[in-house]
């Protein structure tokens, strides 16, 4: 699949520009299960199943439990969730910062986690310069507050349309000439659906909603070698990259497309 003058690039944070197996994904859920133990009084084998199934139902604990009627800050919600993670575990990445420098099109962070968290894991990984916009939880949820009304402003977080609607106008793209890469399936879709070109991250199969497939964000360059054709002066960005900008991109397993 080609992609024609391709002029914005958006990727998912946890789990798409860095590996799954880090470990802060399961320290997050064992956050967000001892939230639901000490700030909602579920016992700890009910807050394991319910937080699987405010994920899968809502999106997030986050979303779910406010849809149930519990009156949770936002702010303290993720202080508890994010503020504890041991964002040690993240490392330097200069391979993926070679390659995403390399790519010369606007790149916009689209996640459904909080600023503050995604500037830590930026950070983290060395990537802070790499990327001319995030959009992240406040984008999607403005108004959202303690003394918000929770039937007047729910949580609207991907894969919902809305929330994935909002972040396309804050981020002023056009679909069609903009890469969406996520680890999320269901994100994936959504993202197809609004008529964006899709990257489904961390998987070995394509989804039928994936135009393309990567088991690692850094099998982008052999994956996707269009990516380099074009850019902001029309010129092929390929040609410009050095010799070792390439060994560093070029992944070392290929995945299919």
């Amino acid at each position: 699949m080609h992609i024609d003058h391709l002029k914005s690039f958006e990727a998912d944070l946890d789990d798409t520009l860095y590996h799954s197996k880090t470990g802060i994904a399961e320290a997050c859920k064992r956050n967000i299960e001892e939230f639901l133990v000490q700030k909602c009084g579920f016992g700890e084998t009910k807050a394991s199943s319910l937080r699987v199934e405010l994920f899968k139902k809502y999106g997030s604990t986050l979303a779910g439990l406010r849809a149930l009627g519990y009156n949770i800050d936002a702010d303290d919600y993720h202080s508890f969730v994010h503020g504890r993670l041991p964002y040690e575990l993240i490392k330097p990445d200069s391979q993926l910062r070679s390659l995403l420098r390399s790519i010369a099109v606007r790149k916009i962070i689209l996640t459904n986690s909080d600023r503050n968290h995604a500037i830590k894991v930026l950070d983290r990984l060395g990537l802070q310069d790499c990327f001319d916009q995030i959009i992240c939880f406040e984008t999607m949820n403005p108004n959202l507050s303690k003394s918000t009304r929770l039937d007047e402003f729910p949580v609207i977080l991907k894969p919902s349309l809305e929330a994935m609607k909002i972040a396309l106008d804050a981020a002023n793209v056009n679909p069609p000439r903009t890469l969406f890469l996520d680890d999320n399936v269901r994100n994936i879709a959504a993202g197809k659906a609004l008529g964006l070109r899709t990257v489904l991250v961390g998987k070995t199969m394509k989804t039928k909603e994936a135009d393309y497939v990567l088991e690692t964000v850094h099998n982008l360059a052999q994956v996707i070698p269009e990516i380099w054709l074009g850019g902001k002066d029309g010129k092929d960005q390929r040609l410009k990259r050095t010799g070792s900008e390439l060994d560093a991109t070029l992944p070392t397993t290929p995945v299919g497309a």
